[in-house]
């Protein structure tokens, strides 16, 4: 009987002594056939458990390196902490790098730095800029698996991507933009965190597009990135409402969504459709205040798990390989707040 398992794991598993198990390995004779059955199925079911038993006593030192401003990268961190402990038998602990507005030097040093030191993964969101890429290359190059999260890098050699297809979303939410925008007139402005996060690009490109097939008379401003800080955005709504007496609507594509409604306040305008992403705090009582109409929303818990599930794929813990499919987004609105 071909097996990997010790004579004391399937004596447990089959619930007989270890002698027994032994005459059946060997096919020695004084083993009642019903016993011999027990045994040979305890070792089936060792099979078919075999990717958890592969996990025990298995650690794993992983990176969280994250550009983003303090509510985000804070929501990464506790979705990791929150889902740590159900990832065992493997024990998963974390190192974190979370910054607000982190030049990209500072970034590639911090991936160098983990390059030399060593780690079991690193869960990188981070500007698609190619000193980036580079560094996600040296740091595949030794053999640590890099996942992205949210926003991507397709041109290095990270593992995987894990989130939204951001493209969907912002289609997704030029759809709801349309329906509510419908027979008013009006300026729809795009926000966006940042100019070099693939994700918001993305999402900015299926806005763009969603909106020119479902309305396309409508004027459409893209404003210049606020680093999702809400002083910023106010700043630049501020201007942009100064400058554009029908602007009345925003999809905001990355933060700042407190700041960009402070400016409408300022400037004693309405606004009659406002579409976000992600459930934090300040979108939840904007919700709830009737101020953000939507918010496109994804479970980082959810993610954070696919990023542990693909390390463990890629050291051999656990079958299969990294790729993994987007991940689903709903649609908040203030009658269906999800936990944040």
């Amino acid at each position: 009987m071909a097996h990997q398992f010790t004579v004391r794991e399937i004596a447990r598993q089959a619930g007989v002594s270890d002698a027994t198990v032994d005459r059946v390995i060997h096919g020695r004779p004084g083993v009642r056939r019903s016993t011999e059955d027990q045994v040979r199925q305890a070792v089936r079911e060792l099979e078919g458990q075999r990717a958890q038993l592969a996990l025990s006593g298995r650690h794993f030192m992983i990176d969280v390196v994250v550009d983003a401003p303090v509510r985000f990268h804070e929501a990464v961190r506790q979705a990791l902490e929150a889902e740590l402990p159900f990832l065992r038998p493997a024990v998963f602990r974390a190192r974190f790098q979370l910054h607000e507005r982190w030049n990209a030097a500072d970034c590639v040093r911090g991936l160098e730095r983990i390059a030399r030191r060593g780690s079991h993964g690193v869960i990188l969101k981070a500007p698609d800029l190619p000193e980036i890429a580079a560094a996600v290359d040296a740091v595949a190059a030794r053999r640590i698996p890099v996942v992205t999260l949210v926003t991507d890098l397709p041109a290095s050699a990270r593992l995987a991507y894990v989130g939204m297809d951001n493209r969907s979303a912002g289609s997704t939410a030029a759809y709801l933009m349309s329906q509510w925008m419908r027979g008013r007139p009006g300026t729809v402005a795009v926000a966006v965190s940042s100019d070099f996060f693939r994700g918001e690009e993305e999402r900015e490109m299926g806005f763009r597009a969603t909106m020119r097939a479902l309305d396309p008379g409508r004027a459409v401003a893209y404003l210049p990135g606020s680093d999702g800080l809400d002083a910023t955005a106010e700043a630049i709504f501020a201007r942009a409402l100064a400058g554009d007496p029908l602007l009345s609507a925003v999809y905001s594509v990355g933060g700042g969504n407190a700041g960009i409604a402070a400016a409408f306040d300022g400037a004693g305008r309405e606004l009659q459709a406002f579409i976000g992403h992600d459930i934090n705090a300040d979108n939840a009582a904007l919700l709830r205040a009737g101020r953000l109409h939507a918010v496109l929303h994804h479970e980082l818990r959810a993610d954070v798990q696919r990023c542990a599930r693909i390390f463990m794929q890629a050291h051999g813990a656990l079958p299969g390989q990294g790729g993994v499919t987007p991940s689903p987004f709903s649609v908040a609105t203030p009658f269906n707040i999800p936990s944040g």
